[in-house]
């Protein structure tokens, strides 16, 4: 199976550091990664998330030549996610549509940690679509997407913070992190929190493989 994550934004750091995880999550798949040079760089808001779309629609036909099996969109956005499955040949899931689907499956209420405000609404409305009832909150960190993906040590100590903050304020068991850029950090931040964490970026994964199966 070839298993191929879109990177909406600019920034091939943040490509690597998906792959890097989905390729753990994954070891049975061949998992690549390609990033959308038209793109902001960084999908803050849904201005960025309508600005990336058009180079995500513009690489599906090399997707189709290169007989990738299924797609996820590397941004908690789901950016382009409806436009991408019109027009794919191959199942197409995002990251956080994997993350609630996976903390649905372990049965559990959850709140959301993401990065800035402005994100809310976009993923707001996308729990709403998905019908994920589990869902509490949808925090902002206030900590910039390239600040997360960086992951200097302030910055972990600070989602780590507000992890067991959202924890223990809405009452959940379980956080989903709400950035691409936190899934190279879920490890440490489980550490730090001791919260049970759900990351997209491994979720999709696993679900992209059932999916394409």
């Amino acid at each position: 199976m070839k298993l191929l994550y879109m990177n909406p934004n600019s920034t091939e750091a943040m490509t690597r550091s998906v792959v890097e995880v989905a390729r753990a999550a994954a070891p049975g798949v061949e998992v690549i990664g390609w990033t959308n040079a038209d793109g902001p760089p960084a999908i803050q808001g849904a201005a960025d998330g309508d600005a990336a779309v058009p180079g995500l629609l513009a690489m599906l036909p090399r997707a189709a030549q290169e007989g990738v099996d299924a797609i996820v969109i590397a941004c908690f956005d789901d950016t382009g996610l409806g436009a991408l499955r019109a027009a794919a040949h191959c199942p197409v899931l995002g990251i956080g549509q994997a993350a609630y689907l996976m903390a649905g499956l372990l049965g559990a209420r959850f709140s959301v940690v993401t990065t800035l405000a402005v994100s809310v609404p976009v993923i707001e409305g996308n729990i709403a679509r998905l019908g994920a009832q589990g869902c509490v909150r949808v925090r902002p960190s206030g900590i910039p997407v390239l600040e997360v993906d960086e992951g200097r040590e302030e910055t972990r100590a600070d989602l780590a913070r507000q992890i067991r903050a959202a924890a223990e304020e809405d009452a959940v068991p379980v956080v989903v992190l709400g950035c691409a850029g936190m899934a190279a950090l879920r490890a440490d931040l489980a550490a730090r929190s001791g919260i049970t964490l759900v990351d997209g970026v491994a979720a999709s994964a696993r679900l992209a493989w059932a999916a394409a199966g």
